[in-house]
Formats: structure tokens, sequence, C-alpha cells
């Protein structure tokens, strides 16, 4: 239900459930309510008035696991404010070799699916999570986890490390904030794993045909694919590839609803096949990587759902495949400094938890 008709039903009159619900805006938004989300009502004792005479007293959200909402009558009317629940930050070490599947491989290490989701993101640059990963590769994730008094897990902080073996090459990335603010990952020497474009922009695609010539399944004679088709199930998100300005968002021929991003005076890519649209995607929209752009769909020269995902060099289509990427932002003097202060702080809490870890291996 609305969060106005739970409170009818629990007996609250109407007018009063609203100026309760107005006076939540600041804390709470009543359109986040969610199914199962609990709730707590009071009203003063009515003496034998009619349900419908009953005064509302409060209202009380659990709008978070550590973060209660309340709406309190006053002389005024109703005001809201916060009840905040303090939670144990304790830091937490998964680790496990790839076995069969990366997401098997993880589970089994005990590692939160919410974190295994914010490592494939953190890699998402240099990784294609469904071609890249080998058998015998192996994760080391370092994130931070709230408890609650009884010492159960309740909420997943940030990843400040996170660690692959791929074929034999280890990459270490740690979490940064910036002194503007902004929160990256860096490997070492200060180097951003963020590149300028994706190398895939649907999560668990699959790559149903590549960059170069091929028999046409529509037209049906040897022609030129001039990008790559990812095969995912209708409604999938799509995501921008990187940065830029949105330079077309309309139908476009055989490409169906088609989407094209300029990147900078060198780089676009271009999104074919579209479902629909993301929310605000237009013409002249800027738009950040990762963002959605659409959803995979069959619309123009297509016989089943899937992206066309084309990279632009110069004007020219080029195979994403063999695209050497620009790198992000590497760190130099203080920035680099305050980075290696970051890593070092790191290093010395994994020691912390190895350590502890060992400790409590032998006692056993």
């Amino acid at each position: 239900d609305t969060l106005m008709k739970a409170l009818v039903r629990a007996g609250a009159p109407r007018p009063q459930a609203y100026k309760a619900i107005a006076s939540l805006g600041k804390n709470f938004d009543p359109r986040r309510l969610k199914i199962g989300q609990k709730l707590q009502v009071a009203f003063a004792p009515n003496n034998g008035a009619p349900k419908s005479k009953a005064e509302l007293l409060y209202i009380q959200i659990n709008a978070d696991v550590d973060r209660d909402v309340i709406a309190q009558r006053n002389e005024d009317g109703f005001t809201s404010r916060e009840i905040l629940r303090e939670l144990n930050k304790v830091h937490m070490r998964s680790t496990g070799t790839i076995n069969d599947s990366l997401y098997l491989s993880a589970r089994r290490s005990d590692m939160p699916v919410a974190i295994l989701m914010e490592m494939i993101r953190i890699f998402s640059w240099d990784v294609d999570f469904q071609r890249d990963i080998q058998r015998g590769d192996s994760f080391e994730l370092f994130y931070e986890q709230f408890n609650d008094d009884s010492g159960k897990a309740v909420k997943f902080g940030d990843v400040l490390y996170a660690s692959m073996i791929l074929s034999g090459t280890k990459v270490n990335l740690y979490r940064h904030k910036l002194a503007d603010g902004a929160v990256d990952y860096f490997n070492q020497k200060g180097q951003s794993a963020r590149k300028a474009l994706l190398r895939t922009p649907v999560n668990g695609a699959r790559l149903s045909s590549r960059f170069g010539k091929r028999r046409h399944p529509v037209l049906g004679y040897t022609k030129m694919h001039r990008g790559l088709d990812f095969a995912a199930p209708r409604g999938t998100p799509i995501m921008a590839g990187g940065d830029g300005v949105i330079e077309m968002s309309q139908r476009n021929g055989s490409y169906g609803n088609y989407v094209r991003i300029r990147h900078n005076n060198n780089y676009k890519t271009a999104y074919g096949h579209l479902k629909n649209f993301g929310r605000g995607i237009r013409r002249g929209k800027r738009v950040k990587q990762g963002q959605i752009i659409g959803y995979i769909g069959t619309t123009g020269r297509s016989t089943g759902p899937h992206l066309h995902y084309e990279i632009l060099k110069a004007g020219r289509q080029i195979n994403p495949l063999r695209l050497k990427l620009p790198t992000g932002r590497k760190l130099k003097g203080k920035a680099l400094a305050r980075f290696q202060s970051t890593r070092i702080k790191t290093d010395q809490a994994l020691a912390t938890i190895l350590t502890a870890s060992e400790v409590a291996s032998n006692t056993k």
C-alpha cells in the first residue's frame, strides 16, 4: 500500500495522516516505502469515541538498518526527526580460487553478493568477466562490514582493496578519496583503474557476433560487421561506455532505436536495436560512464534481442576488442603522496586482519 492507505487502515484520520506524511519530507520520501517495511503507529486514548475520531500521536518508519524516521505530533501539527542506531564497523577479508564461475567461487568464500557486485564494477574497465576469467584465477577483497549489537551483519560499506590474479598476472587496486572529494581506485603506482571507455556496456551479456566479415543473419550474404553484438534478455540495461554528450537518440534505419555518444574530439560510441531509451536520454544531454542510456531490444534489422555496440575513432568504426583504451588519471606530486599514505594504511589494516586470522587458526 501507499503510506496514506496504511495509516488510514490502521485508524488514522485522513487529515492527520496527510499532515504527518507531509512532515516527513526532509527525512524520508514516502514514495520509497517498500513492501515489508515496518511502521509503528501510536494513537491517543479515545475514551470510547469512534475509531475515526482517534488522535494520531506519531508514526515511526524503519527507513534503513541504522535509521528510523519519526513524525510526531506537536502544537503546530507534526514535526519529523531521525533516530540513528550505532553500528559496529569491522574489516572483513574474502579470498578464493575460481574453479567454475566467479559467482560460485565468491559465494563459497562467504563473500556477500553486494561486495561481489562492487568488485565486478571496480574491475570492469580492465576485465571482461564473461571471457577473461580462467580456471585457477583468484581474488582477494578487503571491505567494511557493519554489525548490529548482536554481531549480525546488517550493512556493507566500501571495498578498500581488491586484487585479482588473471592468467598469472596480479592486479591490485586501492580505494582512495581525492582532494576534490571524488573517490576512485588506483594501482600501487597511483594509476586510476578507470578508463575512458567500457569494453562491455552490458552486464551478463553473451558476445554473439564479433567485429569483421560475416554472413548477415537477415540479408543472407557476407557483409562487414562493424561492431560487437551482445545477446541478453529483452529489457537488460545498457550503460554509457564513457562520459560524454548524446549526439543522437532516435530511430536510425536498420539500427532501430539508436544512441550515439560523443566522448571527445576523437572517440564516439554507438548503441543499436534498443527496446527503448533511458530516462532523459536525448540529444545534447550529458551522461556519465555507467549511466543507463537504454534497454536491450530487437528493433531495426535484428533477429533477436541484443545490443549492437560500436566504437568510432575519428569517425571510423574500429574493433572494440583490439582497442588500446586511453587510461584514466595518474596521480603525481602531493596527490600521489596522499594516495601512498592511504595505500600504506590499507596495507597495515589488511596485515592486522591477516595476523588475527593466523592467531585464531593456530589456537584451533
